[in-house]
């Protein structure tokens, strides 16, 4: 399980639904459901294997399992596994995914820190709807 290092984190379990804006300064686990927006500004959201997540997210570092449905905006990187089902846009500095994850939307890797409030300036991006993907010379499965 991919909890955050440190001892200061917040834990939505299976059981729980949030619907509407969530916010806060500590490293947060989801496993239940979120709907609406999440900001953590300079800190992890990791969305667990049984966390759906309906809400645009803008945080420090994504490491995601589950499903999520919006757009996400990391400052540091984003990391999908391979259960991770993704529809929507990512905007990061570095991205990591494992054979198996899904991903429908765009990928814009920037080269400095992803700005929270500023919009996405014309850099390359990158057009995607995959079933699997894996580092190296493999190539992307398209559907």
């Amino acid at each position: 399980m991919d909890l955050p290092k440190t001892g200061e984190f917040a834990h939505i379990g299976k059981s729980v639904v949030i619907k509407g804006e969530l916010s806060g300064s500590e490293d947060l686990y989801i496993d239940g459901t979120v709907e609406g927006t999440i900001q953590l500004h300079g800190n992890n959201l990791v969305i667990g294997p049984n966390g759906h997540v309906h809400a645009d997210v803008n945080t420090k570092v994504v490491v995601i399992q589950g499903k999520l449905e919006g757009n996400i905006r990391a400052s540091e990187r984003v990391e999908l596994r391979k259960s991770a089902v993704i529809v929507g846009d990512i905007v990061t500095q570095r991205i990591a995914m494992e054979d198996g994850a899904y991903i429908k939307g765009k990928i814009e890797i920037q080269r400095e820190a992803a700005k929270p409030s500023s919009p996405p300036a014309t850099k390359p991006e990158l057009q995607v709807e995959a079933k699997s993907v894996a580092v190296g010379s493999t190539p992307v499965t398209k559907q």
